[in-house]
């Protein structure tokens, strides 16, 4: 398919609380294996920890993960500041204690064994990366363990998103900043190669345009438009049979709180 003149309209800013970008993310989800995949690992982590009693989710959504985690632990606790996430969440963990204020303001009732912050450091300016994820670290209990989950800055999802919008995002000076201020913590780096598939272009195209929004569009002037995208993925993701793959690898940042500080 040829992009049409009604492509030249600029890559939609998808408000998180909206119904386009629930209709993305459903879509994403649909045809990613990140779930199975990222689980699995988790899984193997929550596995490792020496106590299971508190898990703490920092930006919960819509409350999947949560409720894969929670089934291992005694309490659990998520915090979401967006109501319609919120919503579905309590609707998957109806026994979780839900906290809506956003990471700035939340207080957690007690520390947590698991701390699990997954695709929110998006939303938050790099310059406070370090001093909001030492905030969630004294959220995690001494001997539990801080998982920070983000996209890979070289993976196909985010060289796209760098492509359009020059946002690009990396753990790795956040680790070696983590272990310079907390020498007695554990901190491993690894990668998860993750996959979307879609069946056809337009589907491709709203999934790539769900994922290049984890840049601040709205305050591009001018934005990319939906023809230029739609030209990237028929560029760079179209398969021989007609379908579309675009790589999303993850990077898991472990830190495993030292017994004291």
């Amino acid at each position: 398919m040829e992009p049409t003149m009604m492509d030249d309209r600029p890559v939609r800013v998808l408000d998180v609380s909206g119904p386009e970008y629930r209709r993305a993310f459903e879509l994403f989800l649909a045809g990613t294996d990140e779930k199975p995949l990222t689980h699995a690992r988790l899984g193997e982590v929550v596995a490792a920890l020496p106590h299971r009693r508190v898990l703490l989710d920092v930006g919960a959504g819509e409350g999947r993960t949560t409720a894969y985690l929670g089934r291992s632990f005694e309490r659990t606790v998520a915090v979401e500041p967006s109501a319609a996430m919120r919503e579905k969440l309590r609707a998957v963990c109806p026994e979780a204690l839900v906290l809506p204020e956003p990471i700035e303001r939340a207080e957690p009732p007690e520390p947590a064994d698991l701390v699990h912050l997954s695709h929110v450091l998006y939303y938050v300016p790099e310059a406070q990366w370090l001093p909001v994820v030492t905030r969630i670290r004294s959220w995690t209990a001494p001997g539990g363990t801080l998982l920070v989950v983000l996209q890979n800055p070289d993976s196909p999802c985010m060289r796209m998103a760098a492509h359009f919008t020059g946002a690009r995002y990396d753990l790795r000076p956040l680790a070696a900043a983590l272990r310079d201020r907390h020498p007695g913590d554990g901190l491993a780096l690894e990668t998860l190669g993750l996959r979307y598939r879609a069946r056809n272009l337009d589907e491709a195209v709203d999934v790539a345009e769900f994922m290049v929004n984890v840049a601040d569009l709205a305050t591009m002037d001018p934005r990319p438009t939906r023809a230029a995208l739609t030209a990237y993925v028929q560029r760079n993701f179209a398969q021989p049979d007609g379908t579309y793959a675009i790589g999303h690898t993850q990077d898991m940042l472990t830190l495993r709180r030292g017994p004291s500080d």
